[in-house]
Formats: C-alpha cells, sequence, structure tokens
C-alpha cells in the first residue's frame, strides 16, 4: 500500500507517516516509481509507534525498544537493555514531574501573596 492507505488505515498523516520513516521507525520499500510501499505489518508498527509515544517515550527511544515490541498495544518482550532504557526514562519523568511540582508550589506561593484574600485565583 502507499503513504496515502497507510495514512487512512492509522489516522496518522502523511507528513508525520514521512516523520517516523526519518527517524528510522519505519522502513517502507521503494517501488520502480520512487513511491513508498508498506506492508500490512505497518500499521501495526505504526500503532506500536503511537502507543510508545503516548507513554511519553521519545523517538530516539522508541527507536531503540521498537524491535522488542509485540502487537498492536504494544507488548514488549525482554530485549538486551530493555529494562535499563524504560527505568531510565522513567527517572527522567519522575524527575521532570517534581521539577513541576516544585514550580507549580513556587507560583501558587506568588498568587497567594498577590491575589487579596476576597478574590482568590481557582487553584487546578
Amino acid at each position: 500500500m502507499r503513504i496515502g492507505e497507510l495514512a487512512r488505515l492509522t489516522g496518522v498523516s502523511t507528513r508525520l507517516l514521512r516523520y517516523y520513516e526519518e527517524q528510522g521507525l519505519l522502513e517502507p520499500t521503494r517501488s520502480s516509481a520512487g513511491y513508498r510501499e508498506y506492508g500490512e505489518g505497518d500499521t501495526v508498527r505504526v500503532r506500536q509507534i503511537r502507543s510508545l509515544l503516548a507513554a511519553g517515550l521519545p523517538t530516539r527511544v522508541i527507536a531503540r525498544i521498537l524491535p522488542c515490541a509485540t502487537g498492536p498495544l504494544p507488548a514488549l518482550e525482554a530485549c538486551p537493555d530493555l529494562l535499563g532504557t524504560l527505568r531510565g526514562e522513567l527517572a527522567e519523568l519522575d524527575a521532570r514531574i517534581t521539577e513541576l511540582t516544585r514550580s507549580r508550589r513556587a507560583l501558587a506561593g506568588y498568587l497567594d501573596a498577590a491575589v487579596p484574600p476576597s478574590r482568590p485565583y481557582a487553584a487546578a
């Protein structure tokens, strides 16, 4: 199938599919006319990529762990360095959450100091 069909089946734009190719996440073959050609397995691959992106993983990490992915959800099989890679990404997320929480507390403190008690701000 060509890129437009893959885009239609997966709900991902052709521009994004080309980006995935640039990042080494998709590897279409080329027709004699130079058109990208995708197989049925590429629909699963795109769903895997989207799922891993939704988990917060950057494409550079997805490229390393994609060979461990099976099924559209995906399930990840134990490949070399998989656990270390995922633990590292989780640690980075935890550090960012800690920093965002600290920033949020500071901003809320500024608001508390600046807003008169009769007009409280809406804290989320």
